[in-house]
C-alpha cells in the first residue's frame, strides 16, 4: 500500500512536470520502450534510462578513455576522459533544457549514454577501427551507431538496456562531429526510419540528420560546445599550444579559455533559441564557433606528436584485430578475450555473431590502458627483473 501511494503522488508529480514543459519538449507521458516491463517505479522513465546507463559497465569504461590520441599516452589525470566529457555535456545540457523549459531527464540519459560505443583512443581509434571493420567485410564503424548498438545488443550479456525509444535515437543522432548549424528536430522518426539509417551507415554513408527531440538537439549541441574549450586547455596543458595562439578576432568572439568558450556559446545559444522549436547559434557566435574548431583541428588534432602517435596506435589495433581473430579461428580458449569479454556473452550472439564482429565489439569496449596493456602482453617481450 506505501508503495501504490509513492507511486500515485510520483505520477501526480510527473504529470505536473509535463504541463509546466515548453509545448516544443518531450513529455514524460509520451515515453515509448519497446519492451514495457510494467514495473514503472516514482522516478521518470527517462530517469530510469538514465540510471540504467550511469551504472552500466560502458559508463564505467568511460574514464579509461581519453578524447585525443596524444593525450591518452601522458597519464596526467588532469586530461579530460569520456566520464567528464559525457558529465560536462548533461550539465551544459541541463542548464540549457531548464531555461528552454525541455525535459531535463531525457536530456541528461541522452547525454551520458552518448558516447558508450566509443573505441579507445578517441576518433583516431574510430578511424582505425573503421577501416578495419571495412577490410573484413563487416560495413563500416560509426561510434554513434556502435553506441545504439551497445545499448541494444551487448550491455547486461547481450540483454541490452531497453531504453526508451526517445533516449535511444538522442544517443544515434547525437554525433557532435556533425554540422553544427540549426538543429531542428525530425519529429516522427520511427524504428524503420532508425534501422535504415544503421544500414546507410554500414554501407558507407552518413546522411546529417537531426533528434528527433529538441531534447536531442540540445546534447547534440552540447557535444561540440563541451569539447571544443576542453580540447584547447588540455592542449595548452601537454605544451601544444600556447593561450596566445587563439587568434584575438576568436578571442574577442567566444574568449580564450573553457569556461569563456562555454558561457559565451551557451548564453547566444539560449538568446537564439528561446521561444522557437529549434536549437542554433546566431549567425557570428556560430562562423566564430567553427573558426575555432578549424583552429582546433590544424593547431591540436593534425599535431605532428599526434600524428607520430596515430601511427603507433593504427598498427596496434590492425595487429591486435589479427590476432584475434586468428585466435577465434584456432579456437584457443586460454586467450584473454574468453574470460574478458565472451564467457560473458549470450549462447545466441555466440551462435550467430561472425569473428569479425565479435573481434570489433571487443577492441570497442577497451579503455586506452587496457588496449595497451592488452598488446604489451601480446607482443612485447618481458624483460628479465
Amino acid at each position: 500500500m506505501a508503495h501504490e501511494k509513492l507511486h500515485e503522488h510520483s505520477r501526480q508529480i510527473l504529470a505536473e512536470r509535463d504541463r509546466q514543459l515548453s509545448p516544443h519538449a518531450v513529455p514524460h507521458a509520451a515515453a515509448v520502450r519497446s519492451h514495457p516491463t510494467g514495473d514503472e517505479d516514482f522516478r521518470s522513465p527517462f530517469a530510469r534510462d538514465r540510471d540504467r546507463i550511469l551504472y552500466s559497465g560502458g559508463f564505467r569504461r568511460y574514464v579509461g578513455k581519453t578524447q585525443v590520441v596524444y593525450f591518452a599516452s601522458q597519464f596526467d589525470e588532469h586530461i579530460t576522459n569520456r566520464a567528464l566529457h559525457s558529465m560536462q555535456v548533461s550539465q551544459i545540457g541541463r542548464t540549457i533544457g531548464r531555461l528552454l523549459r525541455l525535459n531535463v531527464d531525457l536530456i541528461e540519459a541522452v547525454a551520458l549514454g552518448h558516447d558508450l560505443g566509443h573505441p579507445p583512443f578517441g576518433h583516431d581509434g574510430e578511424e582505425f577501427l573503421d577501416q578495419l571493420c571495412h577490410r573484413y567485410g563487416i560495413g563500416h564503424f560509426h561510434h554513434n551507431v556502435h553506441s545504439l548498438y551497445y545499448v541494444d545488443r551487448i550491455a547486461n550479456a547481450n540483454r541490452g538496456m531497453n531504453l526508451t525509444f526517445q533516449v535511444r535515437d538522442g544517443i544515434l543522432f547525437h554525433d557532435g562531429e556533425a554540422d553544427i548549424g540549426p538543429l531542428l528536430p525530425a519529429r516522427g522518426r520511427t524504428e524503420d526510419d532508425i534501422a535504415a539509417y544503421v544500414a546507410s551507415c554500414a554501407d558507407g554513408e552518413k546522411p546529417e540528420l537531426a533528434p528527433a527531440t529538441l531534447e536531442g538537439c540540445v546534447v547534440r549541441m552540447c557535444d561540440t560546445v563541451a569539447y571544443v574549450g576542453q580540447d584547447i586547455e588540455d592542449a595548452i596543458r601537454m605544451g601544444i599550444i600556447g593561450r596566445d595562439d587563439i587568434p584575438g578576432k576568436l578571442v574577442d568572439a567566444l574568449g580564450s579559455s573553457n569556461s569563456e568558450i562555454i558561457n559565451s556559446l551557451v548564453s547566444d545559444m539560449l538568446e537564439a533559441s528561446i521561444g522557437g522549436g529549434v536549437i542554433r547559434l546566431s549567425d557570428p557566435v556560430l562562423d566564430a564557433f567553427q573558426r575555432l574548431r578549424r583552429f582546433n583541428y590544424k593547431r591540436i588534432y593534425r599535431h605532428p606528436e599526434i600524428r607520430k602517435e596515430k601511427q603507433r596506435i593504427e598498427n596496434a589495433f590492425r595487429v591486435m584485430f589479427e590476432h584475434f581473430l586468428d585466435v577465434l579461428k584456432t579456437g584457443r580458449t586460454g586467450s584473454i578475450i574468453y574470460p574478458h569479454f565472451l564467457n560473458n556473452r549470450s549462447e545466441q550472439y555466440l551462435r550467430e555473431t561472425s569473428s569479425p564482429v565479435i573481434v570489433r565489439d571487443y577492441l570497442a569496449t577497451m579503455t586506452d590502458r587496457y588496449f595497451t596493456k592488452v598488446f604489451e602482453d601480446l607482443f612485447l617481450p618481458r624483460m628479465p627483473g
